[in-house]
């Protein structure tokens, strides 16, 4: 099969590893790509959010299967004109994509679909916002579109409320409406189901963590690491979740006209009431993709391939034993203003096991962005993967790098401690 994977972060760095690995692949471009995604595939010079140059290069290169990394793609309608042109793709079309489009058609799809969630209120008022958020004072503020991972403030007293509902809403056209959400506790899950519009496979647990800081501190970033699988939920629990939130959000998905294929992300808080959704993504979680493609020990080529034609079939999938680390390294100043053009060291030096997935990084290996590099390792146990992900990590440098040391603590039933 010819496969073209668009984006150019850690996540398409990641698939593209593993789809490199499918003795079905005959050519694989990336679009655009990045030094690493070069290294096991062909970088190819095109605008991912443009579905004419999409559909264009994959009419001309006759590709089988057209994957779609990141949210935008999708948002922009890639997915609707590869239909129209016939050509499969593992990604949702742009209205089922709304589910991370927009935080306020997700919540209506959830209560639809019967799906535990928060409470919430839409505000498109700021001063309504804030009085609602300033009276409730432990409360979730989130922007309605897209804002990179960043879109969301835990609120926990009043004056962080107001604050909350300030900052989201001046993040321009994603905050112009504003999602204020019951504040839940618990533990945090992702989630992902591989679906073909009707039918679905679970990917197995992970955890994220978004705060910059050890011990879950710090404001709110892309995801500074992840491992799977989180043990906060068994299989039989896991199986729930997809009886209780993918199922019944495929099927009013499908019932509205808009079936979706791809991949799911429910995010979940685990709460003494049972497991309620936070958010729905329309694609694969980054940093979770690095570690999910990790653990999976089975082509995937055939697992999208599946999908996009609506011909999956439901099963359990084969995933190696233990567990899979990632760790994330981070520019100087990163969430909020990341430096870059600073030169990495020591990739070279890691062990060949341990795959260092490539997202802010330029051609001359120096920082391009917030996001550097996801250092991976997968061990018997998770206390084997967090050494051996650490391991590897003491041998990268650039300056100003920063990294949490206790990804995977909470999975040792332990608190955040340094490895």
């Amino acid at each position: 099969m010819k496969v073209l994977l668009l984006g150019s972060g850690a996540r398409e760095h990641a698939l593209a590893w593993k789809l490199s690995q499918s003795p079905r692949l005959t050519k694989l471009w990336v679009g655009p790509g990045n030094v690493g995604t070069a290294r096991v595939g062909t970088n190819v010079p095109l605008d991912a959010q443009d579905p004419s140059a999409v559909v264009a290069f994959a009419r001309r290169e006759s590709v089988d299967l057209v994957v779609v990394g990141p949210e935008a793609p999708l948002v922009a309608g890639v997915a609707d004109a590869l239909a129209v042109a016939g050509i499969p793709c593992f990604g949702p079309v742009e209205a089922a994509a709304r589910v991370e489009g927009s935080k306020a058609f997700a919540k209506e799809i959830m209560v639809e679909a019967g799906v535990p969630t928060a409470d919430y209120r839409v505000f498109t008022d700021l001063a309504e916002a804030e009085a609602h958020a300033v009276a409730q004072g432990r409360i979730v503020v989130k922007a309605d579109g897209l804002a990179a991972g960043k879109g969301v403030i835990v609120a926990h007293d009043a004056k962080a409320a107001r604050e909350a509902v300030r900052a989201v809403g001046a993040m321009g056209s994603a905050g112009q409406r504003l999602v204020l959400e019951e504040l839940l506790e618990g533990e945090e899950v992702s989630v992902i189901a591989l679906c073909d519009g009707e039918r679905y496979v679970l990917l197995p647990p992970a955890q994220d963590h978004k705060r910059v800081g050890e011990g879950d501190t710090g404001p709110n970033t892309g995801g500074m690491g992840a491992y799977a699988p989180a043990p906060f939920l068994t299989a039989g629990q896991l199986a729930e979740v997809g009886e209780q939130v993918i199922a019944p959000t495929l099927a009013t998905l499908r019932r509205r006209g808009t079936p979706f294929r791809g991949a799911l992300y429910a995010g979940l808080m685990l709460t003494p009431r049972g497991p309620k959704v936070l958010e729905f993504n329309a694609r694969f979680g980054d940093p979770e993709t690095q570690v999910l493609m990790m653990q999976l020990a089975e082509d995937v080529l055939p697992l999208l391939d599946a999908c996009a034609r609506g011909k999956l079939e439901p099963r359990v999938l084969a995933v190696h034993p233990g567990a899979s680390v990632g760790v994330v390294l981070a520019a100087e100043g990163y969430p909020e203003a990341p430096r870059k053009g600073a030169r990495i060291e020591g990739i070279d030096s890691v062990a060949s096991d341990c795959p260092v997935f490539v997202a802010g990084v330029d051609g001359e290996w120096r920082t391009a962005g917030g996001r550097v590099l996801t250092v991976c390792a997968r061990g018997a146990e998770l206390a084997q993967a967090r050494a051996h992900a650490y391991a590897a990590v003491e041998r990268i440098h650039f300056e100003g790098m920063h990294f949490r040391r206790d990804i995977g603590a909470k999975g040792l039933g332990a608190p955040a401690v340094t490895p």
